[in-house]
């Protein structure tokens, strides 16, 4: 069931925090999806005061829909409440496809955030789409080992500490080395965190992104989306 209102756009802080708990409480963290057959990947650019989101499914290898939305953001930058300023956009984004991917990866957090509703799981559960959130940086959580200098392919789970709502120990997503250097090379790539937004689990998440790479450290369908939502900005 979508939400009704998912995205208020003159809510308090406070408002805003009881909105994600109880999204939180709506997200399902585990395996609801078809078999993946079309990726959609979202990404967003910024112009002045607007938010321009860029949606484009890949199947195969081949783009085949994409459709972008420009909302005002009304917002500033909040660490923790990114989908109030993003996510009006996204789904706009989302919603003028034509084709509906099985899948969805959003570049943000999706359960890797204090509350565990980053901007994928809070687009996901509000428009009721499986979604997993695809992160250049961890945002809370710890790993499980250590991450430097992962081999391609190599993956960690994230598990929740004090800074997460979740039991110690939960597996809330993994660092995923998507693409290294050979080991004589004196630089790295750093690994994407990726974890469930909604109807996803977070080793499935894991899989749909590493199956998603071609050769680069994002994913294809969200490289496409940046590269869409930079041309229409």
């Amino acid at each position: 069931m979508e939400i009704e209102e998912p995205f208020p756009t003159d809510a308090s802080r406070d408002e805003m925090v009881s909105l994600q708990r109880e999204l939180a409480d709506r997200a399902v963290f585990e395996d609801d999806l078809p078999e993946v057959g079309t990726v959609g990947g979202v990404d967003q650019a910024f112009d002045d005061d607007a938010a321009v989101s860029a949606a484009v499914v890949v199947r195969e290898g081949e783009t085949v829909d994409k459709a972008t939305a420009r909302r005002e953001t009304n917002l500033p930058y909040i660490p923790g409440l990114l989908a109030f300023r993003e996510g009006r956009a996204v789904v706009a984004s989302l919603r003028r496809l034509e084709t509906t991917p099985d899948a969805v990866l959003v570049d943000g957090s999706g359960r890797i955030h204090p509350r565990q509703v980053g901007l994928a799981t809070h687009v996901g559960v509000a428009v009721d789409v499986p979604t997993v959130g695809v992160a250049k940086s961890l945002l809370c959580g710890k790993p499980r080992r250590s991450v430097e200098r992962l081999d391609e392919g190599e993956r960690v789970a994230i598990e929740a500490d004090d800074s997460v709502g979740a039991p110690d120990g939960t597996t809330l997503g993994y660092a995923l080395q998507t693409k290294q250097y050979a080991p004589e090379a004196s630089t790295t790539v750093n690994p994407v965190y990726v974890s469930p937004g909604h109807r996803v689990s977070a080793e499935t998440a894991a899989e749909v992104v590493a199956d998603a790479c071609d050769g680069y450290k994002l994913p294809e369908p969200v490289r496409r989306a940046d590269a869409l939502a930079d041309e229409t900005k």
